[in-house]
């Protein structure tokens, strides 16, 4: 006789069982029904259900490669610790802002950090990725604002949030974000360094008074000297520690606290209720703050500060971050300068003279464009049309103060510029450079020479068709700025 099959259960197909055994079966296998006393049997089931039954006793046994699985029929065929554990990471929406105040909403894992939510940006709109771009926090009602940094948690600066302010997530570039660790002098004062020390004005606790104080930093947190200058442990007050509080730069300046001067930074701690709570500190210029903000933010965050500098490169073997150079395609490799002005063509091996001659060459094709558009017109009536207002590094009629906002924003680096139209004067331009952590403002005269109008920075010994050629000359050239143009201010959109 073959053996039952798996999960069958015996006596299946049976009619009955013999006198004196018990009854067999199943929950899905119902025992037969007693026979009356003295009646006839009860009535056999149909031929064709009988021929069925028998064919599957028929059946040769069959080995089960699940034995696990066989398991009672009152249980559940698949136990809770044969199911994979779920491991899918809870998601989050965050909405994230653009200069211009656009925004996009994002699905975020709840562990995303602040470079991974940058990263994303990039790939969605095909930024380029010069490792610039950065996450900013800022808190409308009390005008506070500060970049985050890479390994920071975007959720866990969320939860700090106070539920009725409307506070924001801005996406922007930020070039002062690691150069400090190229140029660490031009961030931290000379004078003073490696001990960070001088006079701030302090806010005082419950009151709207300053006071001018000596500080000096120091590992376990920022003192302040209660006797002049004196830095004796025993004239040493506490002031404020780094650990469980985020150090933000004031926004607004004067308006809101009214500090002394424009140069406000404070402390938050983590679970601040309000601005009661807020350590705030003013310096006397852009150069003292940046020293204090940078330093404070060293001793804060230490190695892991340098990881987050070190790890876009950390990919390219042997690769210092200070002499990285963007990577060439094969098709770039493979191009060479030619001459062919002469009868015979030549080769260019001198790496500045190719240069000049490939803007030169850029030039050229700029006034045949320029010829090409303006076929109706004189070339005065083409430069009316204002080809420079395409361009990203151009902000048409904002302020003085909007241009220095903008610049701050995107890092007090050497060279970041704009080119602005000037509020004194409707027919010239104005050139906005950092350098040397202030920000300073150039005039763009127009000049007209035989019926052709010019633009010119130094009184007309350089002159220019246009604004975009004059950008073009002083990213390759010094001449009367203080540095050349390196990185430009753009208004983003998401």
């Amino acid at each position: 006789m073959a053996a039952p099959l798996p999960g069958v259960p015996p006596g299946a197909g049976r009619a009955e069982e013999p006198a004196g055994g018990s009854p067999r079966g199943t929950a899905g296998s119902p025992c037969p029904p007693p026979r009356p006393p003295g009646g006839d049997p009860p009535p056999s089931p149909p031929d064709r259900r009988k021929k069925k039954d028998d064919s599957i006793l028929g059946i040769p046994s069959i080995p089960n490669p699940f034995p696990e699985l066989c398991c009672s029929p009152f249980a559940s065929v698949l136990s809770a610790s044969l199911l994979p554990k779920a491991t899918s990471r809870k998601k989050q929406v965050i909405k994230v802002y653009s200069e211009d105040d656009t925004s996009r909403a994002l699905e975020v894992p709840s562990d995303i950090t602040a470079r991974d939510v940058c990263q994303l940006l990039i790939l969605k709109n095909h930024y380029i990725d010069d490792h610039s771009w950065t996450l900013f926090e800022q808190l409308t009602q009390t005008g506070l604002g500060r970049a985050i940094e890479d390994h920071e948690l975007v959720m866990e600066v969320q939860s700090n949030w106070v539920m009725e302010e409307e506070n924001k997530l801005y996406f922007r570039k930020n070039y002062a974000k690691y150069e400090f660790f190229k140029n660490p002098l031009m961030f931290l004062s000379s004078s003073t360094y490696p001990e960070i020390h001088g006079f701030l004005h302090a806010k005082e606790q419950g009151k709207k008074s300053w006071k001018k104080l000596y500080f000096l930093l120091r590992r376990s947190g920022l003192y302040f000297s209660t006797k002049g200058t004196s830095k004796e442990p025993r004239h040493l007050q506490f002031f404020c520690e780094f650990s469980n509080s985020d150090m933000y730069m004031s926004l607004t300046g004067k308006k809101i606290s009214g500090a002394p001067t424009n140069y406000g930074f404070c402390f938050k701690p983590n679970k601040s209720g309000g601005t009661r709570d807020l350590k705030q500190l003013c310096a006397d210029d852009e150069q003292s703050r940046t020293c204090w903000m940078t330093a404070i933010r060293l001793l804060k965050y230490g190695m892991q500060l340098y990881q987050n500098y070190m790890q876009p490169y950390q990919g390219r073997s042997g690769c210092s971050p200070l002499n990285v150079t963007p990577m060439r395609s094969v098709s770039e490799n493979s191009l060479v300068a030619m001459d062919f002005s002469g009868h015979k063509s030549r080769i260019i091996e001198n790496p500045t003279e190719a240069l000049s001659v490939a803007v030169e060459e850029g030039l050229a094709w700029r006034r045949r464009g320029c010829l090409r558009l303006n076929s109706h017109g004189s070339p005065i009536a083409m430069s009316n049309m204002a080809i420079h207002r395409s361009q990203s590094w151009f902000h048409h009629k904002i302020s003085r103060e909007e241009a220095q906002r903008l610049i701050l924003q995107h890092g007090l680096v050497d060279g970041v510029f704009l080119v602005r139209d000037s509020q004194s004067n409707p027919k010239t331009f104005v050139l906005s450079l950092s350098h040397g952590l202030k920000i300073k403002h150039f005039q763009i005269v127009p000049l007209e020479d035989d019926g052709k109008l010019f633009y010119t920075l130094d009184d007309g010994h350089t002159r220019f068709t246009d604004l975009i050629q004059l950008v073009e000359f002083y990213q390759l050239n010094k001449g009367v700025l203080p540095c050349k143009l390196k990185h430009y201010c753009a208004r983003i959109a998401l």
